[in-house]
């Protein structure tokens, strides 16, 4: 299904943008043709029916068309299209449509890309074609590491920061055995790997892991092994409805509170479908809460009044901010070549309404504060979606991966 919403900037001062086609043979892509009075069109590519679809989906359309209407206020005589898509967490899905808009739509770029398998692929299409990825919602560190591209930025939260700070935290704790339970795909994978080197430089040990499917029904044999494996933590490296049916499953089975749950990416869409009554108490990293400053609050309000009082989830502001810095780069630029236009992004601090300061590093990542809470018990709030408080502030600088350790050849 497609959504499509445009919206026309202010009069004022107009952006100049190629009009000729040429094919590069050398680079073997095409520039895409397009002049002041064309759209810029973005691309939400997001899972709208799957595991995923409350973190991101419809949710994410609106934010992007809530980034849109804010630039339209400085956006000149430029105007925006958003275009919107279902990728059904399938790398070939999403890479036939990525390119449908690429060569067929004059998409300039794709934003949102839940589930490291197609963010991965997408980005690798958009480097061939020079065009901008914001992969705002993909999740593997992979995308600033060994498969790092000039015209990609990462935003929000990847794997090794989910990893290191949750296992900081609860390994600070004293609770130093892990086993895993992992989805098995590149999101899963990158999890328990970077969460693993986290416990591991903690003094901590794994005590085993089970993998299992995308969107799975049925977590009774890795419960199972992970009740046998006397480790002290149940680490459930997935998210979204995996997490939390297992989540659910886990109370059924009776593991807690013989084990404690660790669960490593947990959006607050999760924390609303498990209640307060299963979640409290869950320990969680997070760059987003909607209640934390006057700003996050100032969107959730615009955001909920258009999602029948949903609150945003990371993801959702990830998508905002992403593709509102995104805009301003190509204003300022006058291209959408996407190395020009990342160029741009990394040239001066962001400063952003969401995520506070913002600096985009030679490797694609967006560092930003990252947040620790706590779910609070049922009690202590105020009614729907007052469910997180406040533990900790993780600098930017500290909750990333130092750029030198990713393996990103961009970086010198």
């Amino acid at each position: 299904m497609s959504f499509r919403s445009r919206v026309a900037g202010a009069a004022g001062l107009a952006l100049s943008l190629a009009t000729s086609v040429a094919m590069s043979v050398a680079l073997g892509t095409s520039a895409l043709a397009q002049d002041a009075k064309a759209p810029i069109k973005i691309g939400v590519l997001s899972d709208m029916s799957g595991p995923f679809a409350d973190q991101a989906g419809t949710g994410s359309v609106t934010a992007a068309q809530l980034a849109v209407e804010d630039f339209a206020k400085e956006a000149g005589e430029l105007k925006v299209e958003i275009v919107s898509a279902d990728h059904q967490n399938k790398p070939d899905i999403g890479l036939a449509t990525a390119r449908r808009w690429l060569d067929q739509e004059g998409v300039s770029t794709i934003v949102d890309l839940p589930n490291s398998a197609v963010a991965l692929a997408v980005s690798n299409l958009m480097r061939e074609r020079h065009r901008v990825a914001l992969a705002s919602s993909a999740l593997t560190s992979d995308l600033t590491g060994k498969a790092c591209a000039p015209t990609t930025v990462q935003w929000v939260s990847d794997t090794w920061a989910q990893g290191s700070a949750t296992a900081r935290a609860i390994a600070g704790r004293g609770l130093k055995s892990w086993y895993f339970v992992t989805v098995d795909y590149a999101l899963g994978h990158a999890l328990e790997r970077d969460a693993t080197v986290a416990l591991k430089a903690a003094g901590g040990t794994v005590k085993g892991s089970s993998k299992h499917p995308l969107n799975a029904g049925d977590f009774a044999s890795p419960l199972l092994s992970a009740q046998g494996s006397g480790a002290q933590v149940l680490a459930l490296a997935d998210t979204g409805a995996d997490m939390i049916n297992a989540v659910k499953q886990a109370a059924e089975f009776g593991v807690m509170p013989e084990m404690r749950l660790a669960a490593l990416f947990v959006q607050l869409s999760d924390t609303h479908a498990l209640g307060l009554k299963a979640a409290q108490g869950l320990q969680l990293a997070s760059a987003f809460y909607w209640d934390r400053t006057d700003g996050t609050r100032a969107f959730a309000k615009r955001f909920g009044e258009r999602m029948n009082g949903r609150m945003p989830t990371e993801n959702h502001a990830g998508v905002y901010s992403s593709t509102l810095a995104y805009l301003r780069a190509v204003r300022d630029t006058g291209t959408i070549e996407g190395e020009k236009v990342v160029a741009a992004m990394r040239e001066k601090p962001i400063n952003d309404p969401l995520f506070g300061t913002v600096t985009v590093r030679q490797d694609g990542r967006a560092v930003h504060d990252l947040f620790l809470y706590e779910v609070k018990a049922p009690a202590d709030s105020k009614g729907p979606y007052d469910y997180y408080k406040l533990l900790d502030t993780v600098p930017g600088d500290q909750a990333f991966r130092p750029m030198a350790e990713g393996g990103c050849p961009l970086v010198k």
